[in-house]
């Protein structure tokens, strides 16, 4: 993929933005374990960066998602991961399948305050016994007559004590379908019986505000439906995609970082009369580390491509550039770290930081382990792949 002079000038305005808005802020922000998201969310939104790909009626800037590839890697240069991934949960994740199957009116109500920042979005899929597996969430939506009442709970959401709506799965069908019984709604989080629960205290991406949310008898209009009902867990899959590819891009970003300061840190820390980096040891590892994030990079931009042009294997890409980076969150920041020793150990260095926030790479939006068996049902390895080829051949 080559980036055009337009490419690289939405680059340049996201790094002047990082630089005035955010990163003033980083370290106060991390250590509130909170952001002010009715704050700065309508400064990116002044900006464009809330609706790049989005149509232009709703105030979006209706580029295609080569420009949100730009964006993804721009905004992991946040040094902080839990800001990337809460403004990733408001353009990559909450308003995907509201933009493509949303009614005009349900656009008009919550897309367009989206996406110039006015109301905070957060996307209820994971619950405590359904992560991964979103086939086998509880979460349930009962008609009444022209009402949805909802009743159930979901965990590790972010932006969760501040977002004023979400973009909720749930199962709308009584049948033993999963992948057939289960709807997106919106759901404003001012509406009675949703409740907020305690703020979580996470390993990393501390500056994002994670809780858990309650439903009790929750009733919305059944026009908060987006698109069709029973059609929720097919949306969600396709939100996956740019999610994966999201938080790919993003988390790469902050991945490279971690050899850049751990170059530059070496090169000025001096053992033995020597600075460290002069160690075979360090810069060889350092230069096979740099390689392979440029690999996972020019995966993650092949996936984009596919797709973009809407190609049968963009999901199997896409599955493989999330699980290369995934792999590198757990490898880099691991190695880098070793380099600082015990510098390296302070909560407050931006090393640990960093080896914290990526651990989530390789969990959120689809488990490594997900990943794999994405990719073998698609090339034919899974044994529910093989069993499905040979029913074929033998009719």
């Amino acid at each position: 993929m080559r980036f055009t002079q337009e490419h690289e000038l939405l680059r340049q305005s996201i790094k002047r933005l990082i630089e005035t808005e955010i990163a003033p802020h980083v370290d106060t922000w991390e250590e509130a374990g909170i952001f002010p998201a009715h704050e700065l969310f309508p400064k990116l939104g002044r900006a464009g960066i809330l609706g790049i790909t989005k149509p232009v009626e709703y105030g979006g800037q209706g580029l295609d998602y080569s420009f949100s590839l730009v964006y993804a890697e721009e905004i992991g240069r946040i040094r902080c991961s839990g800001l990337s991934t809460a403004i990733g949960v408001q353009t990559d994740m909450a308003t995907p399948a509201l933009a493509r199957y949303g009614s005009e009116a349900l656009k008009q109500e919550f897309l367009v305050p989206a996406i110039c920042g006015e109301r905070v979005a957060s996307i209820a899929v994971s619950e405590v016994g359904a992560g991964s597996d979103v086939a086998s969430i509880n979460t349930h939506a009962r008609r009444d007559g022209g009402d949805y009442v909802i009743n159930g709970s979901k965990m590790w959401i972010t932006n969760g004590t501040q977002s004023d709506w979400l973009c909720l799965l749930c199962n709308t069908g009584t049948d033993n379908a999963p992948h057939h019984n289960k709807s997106l709604i919106v759901v404003p989080t001012d509406t009675q019986g949703v409740t907020r629960g305690k703020r979580l205290n996470k390993l990393g991406a501390r500056s994002s505000d994670t809780a858990p949310i309650f439903l009790d008898e929750v009733r919305v209009p059944r026009r908060f439906l987006i698109g069709e009902e029973g059609q929720g867990f097919i949306y969600q899959m396709q939100q996956f995609q740019e999610e994966r590819l999201f938080a790919g891009s993003k988390y790469l970003s902050q991945i490279e970082d971690a050899i850049d300061i751990t170059a530059e840190y070496t090169a000025t820390r001096m053992v033995f009369g020597k600075p460290l980096l002069d160690q075979q040891i360090i810069h060889c590892k350092l230069a096979e580390l740099k390689a392979e994030c440029c690999a996972a990079r020019a995966l993650l931009r092949e996936a984009a491509e596919h797709y973009i042009a809407g190609d049968a294997d963009a999901a199997m890409l896409v599955s493989m550039a999330k699980f290369k980076v995934g792999q590198l969150g757990q490898a880099v920041p691991s190695a880098c770290l070793q380099f600082w020793g015990g510098q390296g150990f302070m909560w407050d260095n931006l090393i640990s930081r960093i080896f914290r926030d990526t651990r989530l790479c390789s969990i959120g939006g689809g488990a490594n382990e997900v990943m794999l068996q994405i990719i073998a049902k698609d090339l034919g390895f899974h044994p529910a792949a093989r069993k499905a080829a040979r029913a074929k051949s033998q009719h």
